[in-house]
């Protein structure tokens, strides 16, 4: 169900409002988000590009190229350096939320886990939830 999710950076100079499922949610443990984050995984909640409004700040982005070979821009505030946004080159209308950044990120309900050949064992994640050694494409399992 869509919702009107809220968030913002660490020092509140970025806020932003999106509509968008907290069920289409996922697990992310590429090297790169591990990296971005400083975690052992990312969560990112899939949105519409254009439902996406940022209402306070401006963000920073930095592009490199994905373990798929595609371009992934990952964004956040400039201030303080909280992670926001990715953007990936083939999902070129969608936007992944942060879901640490979201006011409330008790809505997300993830579906699955992504690049888990690259989890750490000590990360543990519901075994239940579908699984994919690399990345997907959503709806395509």
């Amino acid at each position: 169900m869509k919702t009107i999710l809220r968030g913002r950076c660490l020092c509140g100079s970025v806020r932003y409002e999106c509509t968008a499922d907290p069920g289409n949610a996922s697990y992310c443990h590429c090297d790169d988000c591990k990296r971005a984050t400083g975690g052992p995984y990312t969560v990112g909640v899939l949105a519409r590009a254009a439902d996406l409004r940022i209402l306070s700040g401006q963000v920073k982005g930095y592009t490199s190229i994905a373990d798929s070979g595609r371009r992934i821009t990952r964004e956040f505030c400039p201030n303080c350096g909280s992670p926001l946004f990715t953007r990936a080159e083939k999902l070129p209308d969608s936007v992944f939320l942060k879901a640490g950044s979201l006011d409330e990120p008790e809505l997300v309900k993830p579906s699955c886990q992504t690049w888990t050949k690259r989890a750490v064992p000590w990360a543990l994640i519901d075994e239940k939830l579908p699984s994919f050694p690399e990345g997907r494409l959503p709806g395509k399992e």
